[in-house]
């Protein structure tokens, strides 16, 4: 869909911006272009709508010769939503989300009903919202509004310089999930510029990791934390890539352990014979359903005669997640419920177990998951040695 061909970007002081690039993007993918400041991020996104025009080279969009195509129909093909958001304050937010309909000739009636559409699609309800100013708005509500009015013409490409950093942490999550799963439905190719190499990591099909006007490596983000290309990408990225990589990694069935499992109307007995056999010290407790309801011990199965279930005396946990969630949420489950293990469940929404993830096996996930990257293999064709694996001396 986009494809820069030896491009360079030269001012007239002598001054570099862009040094010979040459990437595609595909359709669909989201692309983020992260580095220092000055490095040619935003530079290369405004080559794309010609804000800012190239000394050499070529740009593609979808086959076509930027060059060739009149500036302010470019821009009325590409969505362009900045830190700023660049809302008119004296327009309502339904009027400035119309806005490049009403540029491209829309009926108006039809402008506003594709406005609402969108604004409602980004989580702000046009009937609320839609006769308001920006100024009636939060710094995250004014946000969503700039993305909606980037895709009310609903253009191929979409290009994002920084859109979410004036916001705070805790917004700008949660901006960056409401995008991912907006990603997920209208499926635009996307140039985001960010700073942040957390949000490049977790919002990114592919990341270009720029060194001074160069690309120093354009990689899905697993592979740019596991592998970086140059000792440049290693140090950008930290000696904490490990723990980044959790966020892109995600759990997979081949991670998971397989702990006896009892039912909650289990006669205490039965559960009991059920720990002996696997010679197992506890078990998982599951629902009638075979969703898990939380754990028991062999110690809990002994006391009190032969009556009871397990029911009366199964220990609740809640640490549970589904599978293809990523480490880092398996992570945070464990310290946050304090648990040694954490259940996971199938992806279908049935919620049955399908094992349990401990912190020696999620720490495994994650160096298979490296090594499959440097091997180009499947994850689970993957052997570690493990500590668990190995005889005491």
């Amino acid at each position: 869909m986009i494809r820069f061909e030896q491009v360079t970007k030269r001012y007239e002081d002598g001054t570099t911006a862009v040094d010979g690039l040459s990437f595609e993007v595909a359709e669909g993918e989201l692309v983020t272009l992260v580095g220092p400041s000055g490095c040619g991020k935003t530079t290369t996104m405004k080559m794309v709508n010609r804000l800012t025009e190239p000394t050499e080279g070529r740009i593609f969009l979808d086959g076509d010769d930027i060059s060739t195509i009149d500036p302010v129909r470019l821009r009325r093909r590409i969505g362009y939503v900045i830190q700023q958001v660049g809302l008119f304050p004296h327009r309502t937010v339904l009027e400035n989300t119309a806005t490049v309909p009403r540029l491209l000739g829309w009926k108006r009636g039809k402008g506003r009903e594709r406005a609402a559409e969108l604004l409602d699609l980004v989580g702000l309800d046009p009937s609320v919202y839609g006769d308001r100013y920006p100024g009636q708005l939060s710094g995250g509500q004014r946000q969503r509004v700039g993305v909606a009015r980037a895709l009310a013409a609903d253009p191929p490409v979409l290009l994002m310089d920084e859109p979410f950093g004036a916001v705070d942490p805790v917004v700008r999550e949660r901006l960056q999930n409401e995008f991912l799963s907006l990603q997920e439905q209208v499926r635009k190719t996307v140039l985001f510029v960010t700073h942040d190499l957390e949000e490049a990591v977790r919002l990114g099909d592919r990341i270009a990791v720029y060194g001074q006007g160069r690309i120093e490596q354009l990689d899905p983000p697993a592979t740019v934390l596991g592998a970086p290309a140059t000792p440049y990408v290693a140090g950008f990225v930290g000696a904490d890539r490990g723990l980044k990589r959790l966020s892109v990694t995600p759990v997979e069935e081949s991670d998971l352990d397989h702990p006896p499992a009892v039912r909650l109307d289990d006669p205490l007995p039965k559960a009991a014979a059920r720990l002996r056999a696997e010679g197992a010290r506890w078990a998982v407790v599951l629902d009638a359903g075979g969703r898990p309801h939380g754990w028991i011990t062999a110690d809990d199965t002994a006391p009190g005669g032969t009556g009871g279930t397990v029911r009366e005396r199964a220990r609740r946990m809640e640490a549970s997640l589904p599978l293809g969630a990523p480490l880092k949420q398996a992570l945070a489950a464990m310290l946050g419920h304090d648990a040694g293990w954490v259940a996971v469940t199938g992806p279908e929404g049935t919620g049955r177990l399908l094992g349990v993830l401990t912190p020696a096996r999620l720490h495994e996930a994650l160096r298979r998951s490296i090594g499959a990257d440097a091997r180009a293999v499947p994850r689970a064709g993957v052997a570690v040695e493990s500590v668990a694996t190995v005889s005491a001396p």
